[in-house]
């Protein structure tokens, strides 16, 4: 008996330690924490065992491990602006696999309490500020990088009633596919496009340049495909968002930064954790518009703690700022140290957009962009004329297979990536889809594709018009596609009044000299009605404006046949010339005559008709402008904060092609957006010029006037059409929009996000005598001649102020005429209206 206990003792005491050292084994714990709305990974999130010190913190994947020591029951995420979760852990498992789907919560900082002295949060902020230009990457000398960048649109927040819709119903067997592979939290998505690209980025900063060369571009999208523009636009160019700038440019607006130089006027902040790293201390601060409306982020930044850079940062704008149609907008930066270990650089990037669902019966929208940057060179600048093209295409930017991307993609797709690659082939080859797609590009571009003739028609614009001159006209055009040629463009026009029955035709006829640089050829002649003060010249690309101003009354009308030849050439970066040569008639439909020898005075013969010869020399300075090029054209994508530069000189020529007159014109003109610190942004456009020829009125200079209800921002509102004119001149426009900065702090209004705007408008300008001579009382009839008003000491003079942003889609202007109040048929007050898309 004694032995039986011994050896049951001995087997209890065997079991004993062989449970304790069960219970004494690590369980290691791998996973990935992703956001259940959208899909994306939650980088910086903190992963604990509950009731333990034991924990780390997710990647910029979003992806963990994690050793566990037992006894541990369950894994706990939390994270700034989510909600935190649980789950078990299986302890009879050592190697698990416990994903986490976060969701969203509303933001707020901890409660701080500050019982003396400074908020330890602002004295770091102050030295992150103090060494911004130290620390921001565009004071270098020059850096070069590798960059991958990746894009994905899904639509999202998808209803029942969105689901049953037509376009939806025929993909319904891919949602139901697509669901299969949702987390257990996730919603359902549906991809649209993706991209991926790899680009070499080059910079330099004295002077400043910057180029990108797209090495492979890998497209796929409904509606779209992999031509050069959309692969222009997934580089790495548009991916950029740097917080040591006072103000980051997103979705063409402003976001202030949390460490820039006005942080105390819009943030508040909360040390909310320091960490020593060996030499010293590391901190993470989380911070908070002061404003809810103001376009400003809160979330979590990493300072290190030496030269107080960025390291990590985790920036969100929710639906409570003056945006439109958007929902969530986050931005997760991670920084790495480069090799001479005192730089950090931007390494990994990751940016996403929610736009909201417009009606209950349509959907959202999500943005998803990815960018991770690698083999940084720093140092070592290119020759000033490598950067004369900010944007290029490798000749072999679309010649790739699996292996390559296999090899050049930072981390592997997941199988929902992969999925959407599939989906998104399926859902663009849909006949409905198609069909949809069509419709949205005549109603965006203005223009029906025929593909079997390699031509567009169009513009709809300017379909239908219908004034006292023509009556009921109907114009129809059209334009060549890149299918047609590479190198060939072609336009042309017909269009017919019913009243003077005349037919109006044009067409033009370009040819692509060079791309790099960028050489363009053309001829064009057209035949049309056009009115004295609405020159294509004035109107610039406002097209709008330009078919509404043919509906109504043509108070000075006249016929025109007008032949023009140019030759156009990007000299250097941000420097174009263009050299043309015009000869045009003038054939008025109003009372109008001139006197063809001004020294006979009253007895010199009268004349209403005349043609002129001109030839044009264009200069164009704007060096930051960015270019795209679109298969057969050009488009800006703007100058960004610099002026842009414009001088022209125009020589007639006469004798040469029945040109009546010599004569000299010249005009400079600036312009420029830029940031008025906590104020908003100005705009301002100013032109001088100066004609010292004598030439009847109608080849002299007119401002241009508004009659129609809408507010036009290139013209002088509560001007009428040819009030004035003039030989010398000077416009200058201003308007500044305060971006919500003073209604957003107004508790009855900020609710409404509303943007309030000023206004204002000078010309100033006079006609010598020798011009004003020319153009008698009455005509050789006897009928009285149409004049027009010149200028004394004074200069015409409106301003005005009005509320943009109205119903999302409106903007209303009050504006004040202050000078020439009395003169006949003027309007010394107006209310203008204006609609377009804006966020």
């Amino acid at each position: 008996m004694t032995m039986r206990r011994s050896v049951l003792f001995q087997v209890f005491l065997l079991l004993l330690l062989s449970a304790h050292t069960y219970s004494q084994s690590n369980v290691t714990i791998t996973g990935r924490v992703t956001d259940a709305s959208t899909g994306e990974p939650i980088p910086f999130a903190n992963v604990s065992v509950k009731g333990s010190l034991s924990g780390t913190t997710t990647d910029f994947e979003g992806h963990y491990q994690l050793q566990v020591k037992s006894p541990a029951d369950s894994l706990t995420v939390t994270y700034v602006g989510y909600t935190t979760r649980s789950k078990p852990i299986a302890l009879s498992q050592v190697k698990q696999t416990i994903d986490f789907q976060l969701s969203p919560d509303v933001f707020q900082l901890q409660e701080v309490r500050i019982y003396a002295g400074e908020n330890p949060a602002h004295a770091i902020i102050r030295k992150v500020v103090a060494n911004q230009k130290k620390n921001n990457t565009d004071n270098l000398d020059a850096f070069q990088y590798e960059s991958y960048n990746k894009i994905q649109i899904d639509i999202d927040n998808i209803s029942e009633k969105f689901r049953k819709s037509r376009a939806v119903g025929k993909i319904t067997h891919i949602v139901e596919q697509y669901d299969q592979i949702k987390g257990e939290d996730g919603q359902t998505i549906i991809p649209i496009f993706i991209s991926e690209s790899v680009s070499d980025v080059y910079f330099r900063n004295n002077p400043r340049k910057k180029k990108e060369i797209i090495q492979k571009t890998k497209v796929t999208g409904v509606g779209l495909t992999d031509g050069s523009l959309v692969s222009q636009v997934v580089g790495s160019t548009f991916q950029q968002y740097n917080f040591y700038s006072n103000w980051l440019n997103l979705l063409e607006k402003d976001f202030v930064s949390p460490i820039s130089e006005s942080w105390k006027v819009f943030y508040e902040y909360y040390l909310a954790d320091s960490v020593y790293n060996g030499t010293n201390w590391d901190y993470q601060i989380e911070f908070e518009p002061k404003h809810k409306q103001d376009l400003a982020f809160s979330g979590t930044m990493w300072i290190e703690g030496t030269s107080f850079a960025l390291t990590q940062m985790d920036a969100n704008v929710d639906k409570s700022a003056n945006l439109n149609f958007i929902e969530k907008i986050k931005i997760q930066q991670s920084y790495e140290l480069h090799d001479d270990d005192s730089t950090w650089l931007p390494a990994k990037t990751r940016v996403l957009i929610d736009v909201a669902e417009i009606s209950n019966q349509s959907a959202g929208m999500l943005l998803k962009f990815y960018t991770a940057n690698r083999n940084y060179l720093l140092h070592t600048p290119q020759p000033l004329k490598f950067y004369d093209t900010t944007i290029e295409l490798s000749e072999e930017y679309r010649e790739h297979d699996n292996s390559y991307w296999e090899k050049n993609r930072p981390e592997v797709l997941s199988e929902s990536e992969k999925l959407s690659y599939a989906l998104v082939d399926s859902i663009k080859s849909l006949p409905v889809i198609h069909t949809y797609t069509e419709v949205l590009n005549i109603a965006v571009n203005g223009y029906k594709k025929l593909d079997r003739w390699n031509i567009d028609l169009g513009p709809y614009l300017y379909l239908y018009t219908n004034n006292n001159i023509e009556g009921h006209r109907i114009r129809v055009g059209f334009r060549t596609d890149p299918g047609f040629s590479r190198k060939w463009v072609l336009n042309g026009y017909g269009a017919y009044g019913t009243r003077d029955q005349r037919f109006k035709y044009g067409g033009g006829i370009d040819y692509i000299l060079s791309r790099k640089p960028w050489t363009v050829a053309g001829a064009s002649y057209r035949y049309d009605l056009e009115q004295l003060g609405i020159s294509r010249e004035l109107l610039g690309s406002n097209y709008l404006f330009e078919a509404f101003a043919r509906f109504g009354t043509y108070r000075r009308g006249y016929l025109q046949n007008e032949t023009n030849l140019y030759i156009r050439r990007e000299v250097v970066k941000g420097l174009t010339q263009q050299i043309s040569l015009r000869q045009r008639s003038f054939d008025p439909l109003f009372p109008f005559v001139y006197r063809t020898a001004p020294d006979m005075g009253m007895d010199s013969p009268l004349r209403s008709k005349f043609e002129v010869t001109e030839l044009t020399f264009e200069t164009r300075l704007a060096r930051q402008e960015l270019f795209l090029q679109n298969d057969n054209e050009r488009i800006s994508m703007g100058n960004g904060n610099s002026p842009a530069f414009t001088l022209r000189y125009t020589a007639g020529i006469k004798g040469f092609l029945d040109g009546d007159f010599t004569y000299h014109k010249i005009a400079f003109n600036v312009r420029q957006s830029f940031r008025t610190g906590i104020l908003g942004r100005t705009n301002y456009d100013l032109t001088l010029g100066y004609i010292p020829s004598t030439l009847p009125y109608p080849l002299l200079y007119t401002p241009l006037g508004n009659q129609s209800i809408f507010y036009v921002g290139s013209a002088f509102n509560l001007m009428n059409y040819f009030e004035f004119i003039s030989d010398r001149y000077a416009t200058l426009f201003l308007e500044h929009n305060f971006q919500g900065f003073i209604l957003n702090r107004i508790p009855a209004i900020r609710k409404l996000k509303w943007r309030m705007l000023a206004t204002g408008k000078v010309f100033y300008g006079g006609v010598r005598d020798s011009n004003l001579s020319l153009t008698p009382q009455v005509d050789n009839a006897g009928n009285p001649i149409e004049t027009f008003k010149s200028f004394g000491d004074v200069p015409y003079v409106e301003v005005g102020y009005g509320i943009d942003n109205i119903f999302k889609v409106g903007r209303i202007d009050a504006i004040h005429r202050l000078t020439f109040r009395d003169s006949p048929n003027v309007s010394r007050f107006g209310v203008k209206v204006s609609f377009w898309f804006n966020l």
